[in-house]
């Protein structure tokens, strides 16, 4: 298998497959591929894998791609950002949260990810249930914004608003801290929680992550005017200003 990412800040991946080489992707990840791309729609591993996957944020189905002869199929990102391809060892394994999955070289095993903590769970932004991948081969990230990349060292701690978590590897330990200060907490912006990333491993941060944007644009949305059919939102004025 070789890849080719490319695109500046709207990333395409296009990976070329030998013959029966096989990668796969969430439902509706492929963008396009040449003729002798075969593709499979299948559970990967049963039922009660894929119903897990979906509390992890991927469907219920994934698609595998595979090649007859040479071929090439290609991924795009959903989201103005990076694609980041990480090259894991057997048994090596990274968590991901719920969005970055973009595709994988058919040896990774994709599976959802339990929070054991409760805290983190409840109050951590992203719940308790993110996504696995382990070894051997590569996977295929997508990156909301510009990709920041810390190798910790042990014990070393990175303070993180949780929607910027894209990955850390498996020896990370991950905790929340609450924010001290009372008008740190009300006018900070930052909210009461903060992740708490502590070494060893590395960890890849994002710079915009596509949940903190929605809701900056939400108060830039219209409102309806009032009930019944009038009520409707004119998005020919949703960026007009007074």
């Amino acid at each position: 298998m070789q890849y080719k990412i490319y695109g500046g800040n709207l990333p395409v991946v296009s990976i070329t497959l030998n013959d029966k080489e096989k990668v796969y992707s969430d439902a509706g990840g492929m963008a396009w591929m040449s003729d002798n791309i075969d593709m499979e729609t299948s559970t990967r591993g049963g039922l009660l894998k894929g119903v897990g996957r979906m509390f992890s944020g991927e469907s219920l189905f994934l698609v595998n791609f595979i090649s007859k002869g040479k071929g090439e199929v290609t991924f795009v990102s959903e989201f103005p950002g990076e694609i980041k391809a990480i090259k894991l060892k057997k048994d090596e394994s990274i968590i991901i949260q719920k969005d970055s999955f973009l595709c994988a070289e058919d040896s990774v095993k994709l599976e959802m990810h339990l929070r054991k903590k409760l805290g983190t769970g409840l109050f951590g932004g992203e719940g308790f249930i993110l996504q696995k991948t382990t070894g051997p081969g590569t996977v295929f990230l997508e990156i909301d914004g510009s990709v920041a990349e810390y190798n910790l060292k042990k014990n070393e701690v990175l303070k993180v608003d949780t929607g910027h978590i894209a990955m850390y590897e498996e020896s990370v330990s991950y905790d929340l801290e609450t924010v001290k200060g009372v008008k740190n907490i009300l006018f900070g912006g930052e909210g009461l929680f903060l992740a708490k990333l502590q070494g060893p491993g590395k960890v890849i941060l994002q710079s915009m992550p596509i949940r903190n944007l929605a809701n900056k644009l939400i108060k830039y949305m219209p409102r309806p005017a009032g009930g019944g059919k009038g009520s409707g939102i004119n998005l020919g004025n949703v960026f007009e200003h007074d």
